[in-house]
């Protein structure tokens, strides 16, 4: 059964930087598409950043491009998000999540798994 962990996430100041992490197991990382989505409270969910851990394909929100960059160490079996330049819009659970398709803005029409998030608040 495929668990993911999240871990990273709290209080930064505007302009400041943040890398969340996502520990996987219980499937194979190649087999899926793995990435972030998030949600601000009162807002739907929106694609952050995902990756093809097999062939290193990286696909990123529009919003979010030139500002977080996906990465994985795949002998930790590890997803990181790496987010700079934050803004207090970008205040959100941050959730990491596998499918069979890619995303950018849009979430998949599914999603085979997602952990509990870490929330990410950016605020002075």
């Amino acid at each position: 059964q495929a668990h993911l962990v999240e871990s990273g996430g709290g209080l930064v100041q505007p302009g400041g930087s943040l890398r969340l992490s996502c520990v996987a197991s219980g499937f194979h990382m190649d087999d899926y598409f793995i990435g972030w989505f998030r949600q601000a409270p009162g807002k739907v969910r929106e694609g952050v950043a995902c990756m093809d851990t097999s062939s290193g394909s990286l696909y990123y929100a529009e919003s979010m491009m030139n500002r977080v960059y996906i990465s994985s160490d795949r002998s930790k079996n590890t997803v990181y998000l790496q987010m700079r330049s934050l803004k207090p819009e970008d205040t959100a659970l941050y959730t990491c999540a596998i499918a069979r398709s890619p995303w950018k803005d849009s979430l998949p029409p599914r999603l085979d798994s997602w952990g509990q998030g870490t929330q990410v608040t950016v605020s002075s």
